[in-house]
């Protein structure tokens, strides 16, 4: 059974509060550019019975806190949260202020990450030609960094930010070193990444002919033969995935804030 969108209502919008040359939420920049936040993950390396993107970072859930980032950007028009099926009315309502500023639809996600951004991706508006794709356990997602990934998109379109990898890293075969690799040309993938639409969802529908896993978006265009543009990404960008992780964040978000 397919499981429909569902769309956050636009509640509370005080338009006497608007400047007068501040866009209608979900105009700004004619709403071309999507963002999609799978958020339907478990967690389980986290531990503990609540998914890793709802647990607090200090006074607001993971998720929230990443997903402020793209409201606030000027180039993105609308956001679409891909939630545990479980959860999807619980994303709902925590989303529900952010929908006073853009459209934001919540649908419910895939067995794996590939399956969630593909249901992501099925939401987009037609109207969208920049997807952008952010892990939702991202929270310190910088807006210069957002703009930089949708610029190279737009310009090459695909676009990835990395960083360059500086510790030594081995080739390992039943717990013995094989070999050294060579680190010169390795660089560590984060999120946010952008892709022309048109170009994503023919990565996405390809992968689903050929039963192909990737392990991140990229992956799936890099299989049609075009190029994807790396950009510097940011030491502060960092994945949440284990409680040192979350105690790590949390520190930082109260220096912060």
């Amino acid at each position: 059974m397919r499981a429909h969108p569902q769309r956050v209502p636009r509640q509370g919008r005080a338009r006497s509060r608007r400047r007068p040359s501040e866009p209608e939420p979900g105009e700004r920049s004619g709403g071309r550019v999507a963002a999609i936040i799978p958020a339907a993950g478990a967690g389980r390396r986290m531990g503990g019975r609540t998914p890793k993107q709802f647990l607090r970072l200090t006074t607001a859930p993971v998720l929230l806190v990443t997903l402020g980032h793209f409201a606030r950007h000027p180039a993105v028009g609308s956001i679409v949260v891909v939630a545990p099926a479980a959860h999807t009315g619980r994303v709902a309502r925590l989303v529900r202020s952010l929908a006073r500023r853009l459209p934001v639809t919540v649908v419910p996600g895939g067995p794996e990450r590939q399956d969630s951004v593909r249901c992501g991706l099925a939401a987009v508006p037609e109207a969208a030609d920049i997807v952008l794709v952010h892990d939702a356990v991202r929270p310190f997602v910088s807006s210069a960094l957002i703009t930089a990934v949708i610029d190279a998109a737009r310009r090459h379109g695909a676009a990835i930010c990395a960083l360059p990898v500086r510790e030594t890293v081995k080739r390992v075969v039943q717990g013995y070193v094989e070999s050294t690799v060579d680190r010169s040309a390795l660089w560590a993938v984060q999120t946010p990444q952008a892709f022309r639409s048109a170009l994503l969802r023919e990565a996405h529908d390809k992968a689903r002919r050929d039963a192909f896993r990737g392990t991140d978006e990229a992956m799936l265009v890099e299989r049609l033969g075009h190029p994807v543009r790396v950009v510097p990404g940011s030491e502060e960008n960092v994945k949440l995935t284990t409680p040192g992780d979350l105690r790590r964040a949390r520190t930082l978000r109260r220096r912060r804030w």
